[in-house]
């Protein structure tokens, strides 16, 4: 026996003790911990200036400390002296993208995903003995006010814009560095662009490109104000409508589609519209969970995805969602994978519009 090796049961045991990691930083965000400790501070100064508990606070301090939150300086006994344990001071990721005042923050982002992965969890016992209930019907934009399209406009004015502020319009504006086409495109189509931050990023690196963003009502309103406020309104507009049922334009010179291809009726038929909405060469960029073959991959992708496939939702395996571009009718089809997302890689697809 080596007594330097990690043991076998270490994978299991971790998983047990990650909801007490996820509780601490839940906490630290709500309760302004990770925003005070902008400036380093000892448990006993925090506490204080927070209304905490001094001890509480130590112990909760360390766990940050422990899970890479929070740098720290210096140590201590353990003896009930809140400041024996040094000055913490935030991590450079957590300062970035955890603190309710960042350019970047995903604090919001991140706690809806943990309320919303706990909620799922509380369901899946009911799900492997009893199988799926009732499938959600596809969003569209004639759900009521108190419907899906009214909760995704609300998502696209926090955690949406957090998301695509600090993740998604980045990761696009590289993918659309590697494609030649972007530098002639003239005619963009941000389907399902939520908040609109993907589409401004864009027009931003080309000065030449025009652009629509389509989503509900509800949410292209929020697109559009995001527009205005960065003084884009004469290059970029907004459509409400559903993909499934409603007109996407035609003659784009290259489509945007994140993450939308999961809630539609069917996949197949949403790839025609999306074809016959394309110009002769024109380009659609896709970007995608799909689920790995190979167990590494899948590690991640499986249990983010899991939820949507309870709900009825569409997740494709690896490759497939190439395949129905090819049966749609698109050529030229590329596919790689990107990892500049936090829940999961995504599949990267590329597909033309062939010229006659």
């Amino acid at each position: 026996m080596n007594l330097e090796q990690t043991h076998e049961l270490r994978r299991w045991w971790d998983l047990a003790v990650a909801p007490v990691q996820a509780e601490g930083l839940r906490l630290a965000v709500e309760l302004g911990v990770l925003d005070a400790l902008v400036e380093p501070a000892g448990a006993a100064a925090l506490a204080q200036r927070l209304q905490l508990h001094p001890v509480g606070t130590a112990h909760l301090l360390e766990l940050l400390w422990s899970m890479g939150v929070l740098e720290r300086q210096g140590h201590g006994r353990h003896d009930g002296d809140a400041d024996a344990d040094g000055i913490y001071r935030l991590d450079a990721g957590a300062r970035a993208y955890l603190t309710q005042g960042a350019e970047l923050s995903c604090a919001k982002a991140w706690l809806f995903r943990l309320r919303s992965m706990r909620g799922f969890v509380d369901s899946l016992g009911e799900h492997v003995r009893h199988g799926p209930g009732v499938p959600k019907p596809p969003l569209s934009a004639d759900h009521g006010p108190s419907g899906g399209a009214a909760q995704w406009a609300a998502a696209a004015r926090v955690q949406i814009a957090q998301e695509q502020r600090a993740v998604t319009a980045p990761a696009a504006v590289e993918v659309m560095r590697r494609l030649p086409e972007f530098q002639q495109a003239q005619r963009l189509l941000d389907l399902g662009g939520g908040p609109g931050l993907v589409a401004i990023a864009l027009a931003q690196q080309r000065p030449q490109l025009q652009g629509v963003v389509f989503d509900f009502p509800e949410t292209v309103a929020v697109a559009a104000e995001n527009i205005l406020a960065r003084g884009l309104g004469p290059r970029l507009s907004t459509q409400g409508g559903s993909l499934a049922t409603d007109d996407i334009g035609s003659d784009h010179d290259l489509i945007w589609c994140s993450s939308v291809l999961h809630f539609v009726p069917d996949i197949e038929a949403a790839l025609r519209k999306i074809l016959a909405a394309l110009r002769p060469g024109g380009v659609l960029v896709a970007v995608h969970a799909e689920l790995p073959r190979e167990q590494g991959g899948a590690r991640s992708v499986v249990p983010w995805y899991l939820p949507l496939r309870m709900l009825g939702r569409h997740v494709t395996h690896e490759g497939e969602l190439a395949a129905a571009m090819a049966r749609a009718g698109f050529v030229r089809i590329e596919q790689y994978a990107c990892g500049q997302f936090p829940m999961a890689v995504q599949q990267v697809v590329v597909a033309r519009r062939d010229v006659p």
